[in-house]
């Protein structure tokens, strides 16, 4: 029998039948049915103009114009008023410090939850404990540092009569920036638990054991494999608490009802306030800051967390 005789015809498989290529036809069927997907997205899309770019568009483009609704670069060059610098200098160094704590300790703990099971009642109840603290926030947050901390608080109540200690000799350090620091490593390292751990949990036995089989230590495992591998999410899970703590307004607005000291607070006097700093609308000027601020943080987090995801494939 030659080649042509085969069923399956000259050079062909045995009995398998040629691939039919859909008709004409379907291509319009095919085209409605994705024409009609996009219609899920219609509300979420709304959502997202209505309540967020909508808003946003109004807040900055208030930054651009006077009481009399003339377009002034005014506000925009109140932006380096020492007074205006100070606020984000305070809260740069706030988000900093938080970021970093909240990231060396929420690592830790990943690190140690890697020990447990996934499905064990401590694993879970971490996790869960987690997602909820990590959204526990503004006047709920605040009174319960208040009633702990305060300067009628449990803690400092006890801490005066068993040691004789007093936290409020130097001031009512709760209500001022340094007092802040608290309060946000509170939802700060479990947010830092919840983005991080799935990187941890992604770490491939196979070069742990690679590494034991070529005689590395459990040093240089963590120091040449694992570290350059984390290191991506690492910072761009501190740049997620960064920008987590430089717009959270809540809490601060909670404890601090006196000056404005970062620039939340800053916006909120602007817009309560008919001037500050002698210019109106200043409050659209701090918002595009905050904004730039904002996006110069996400964008190298999107970066980073690209550069994760190759490995976690």
């Amino acid at each position: 029998m030659t080649i042509a005789d085969t069923p399956g015809g000259a050079g062909g498989d045995v009995g398998v039948e040629p691939r039919r290529h859909p008709g004409p036809a379907a291509e319009p069927t095919r085209r409605k049915k994705r024409s009609w997907a996009f219609l899920g997205l219609t509300p979420f899309a709304f959502y997202v103009l209505a309540f967020l770019a909508l808003p946003t568009i109004l807040a900055l483009a208030t930054g651009f114009f006077d009481t009399d609704g003339t377009i002034t670069l005014g506000n925009i060059a109140a932006l380096f008023d020492p007074v205006i610098v100070n606020t984000f200098i305070s809260s740069f160094w706030l988000s900093a410090l938080t970021a970093v704590v909240g990231a060396i300790v929420g690592a830790v703990i990943c690190y140690a939850m890697l020990g447990a099971r996934p499905e064990g009642r401590l694993r879970q109840t971490i996790e869960s404990a987690s997602s909820v603290l990590a959204q526990f926030g503004g006047v709920m947050l605040a009174f319960a540092f208040i009633s702990m901390m305060g300067a009628a608080g449990l803690v400092t109540v006890l801490l005066k009569s068993t040691i004789h200690f007093d936290i409020y000799a130097d001031g009512v350090w709760l209500y001022t920036v340094p007092g802040l620091i608290l309060p946000y490593l509170y939802f700060q390292i479990p947010l830092m638990v919840i983005v991080f751990l799935p990187a941890m949990e992604g770490l491939k036995p196979q070069w742990a054991e690679a590494n034991a089989t070529l005689g590395g230590t459990r040093f240089t495992y963590w120091t040449r494999i694992a570290a350059p591998v984390l290191a991506p999410a690492f910072f761009g899970s501190l740049l997620l608490l960064f920008a987590n703590a430089f717009s959270a307004f809540a809490t601060a607005a909670a404890l601090i009802s006196q000056g404005s000291q970062i620039v939340p607070l800053q916006i909120r006097a602007a817009l309560v306030s008919e001037t500050i700093l002698g210019r109106s609308n200043m409050a659209g000027a701090l918002a595009l800051g905050m904004i730039v601020v904002m996006i110069i943080v996400m964008t190298a987090y999107s970066f980073l967390q690209k550069r994760t995801t190759r490995w976690q494939r």
